[in-house]
Formats: structure tokens, C-alpha cells, sequence
């Protein structure tokens, strides 16, 4: 299965992951779990972010 992101949602989503990556690389986790998100974020643009939301780091 697979899903194709273009036009105006496209541009959305891209500027919610760099917020997350940005948000992510900010926080106070380690390097390690700093990586998995990124990676995750990056691999898998919008189950990435939603799980991000859901699970990431918070401070």
C-alpha cells in the first residue's frame, strides 16, 4: 500500500515533520531515542509524526 502526498497537503505535512525533527533534536532525550525519531519521522513522513505526537519525546 501506498500513499501519495502532493499539493498544498504535501507542503503541510513537510512543515509538521521539521517542526517534529526540530522539536525532537530541542528536547532533552538522548542521542539515541533523538535518532530513532528523526529516522522514523523521515522514513514514514505521516505515521511518523502522528506517532510523534502520540510517543515522542516531550521536553
Amino acid at each position: 500500500m501506498q500513499i501519495e502526498v502532493s499539493g498544498f497537503f504535501g507542503f503541510v505535512l513537510l512543515v509538521l515533520d521539521v517542526y517534529a525533527i526540530v522539536k525532537t533534536l530541542q528536547s532533552r532525550a538522548s542521542t539515541g531515542w533523538k535518532v530513532f525519531w528523526v529516522v522514523l519521522i523521515i522514513l514514514v513522513p505521516l505515521l511518523g509524526f502522528i506517532l510523534w505526537l502520540l510517543f515522542g519525546p516531550k521536553g
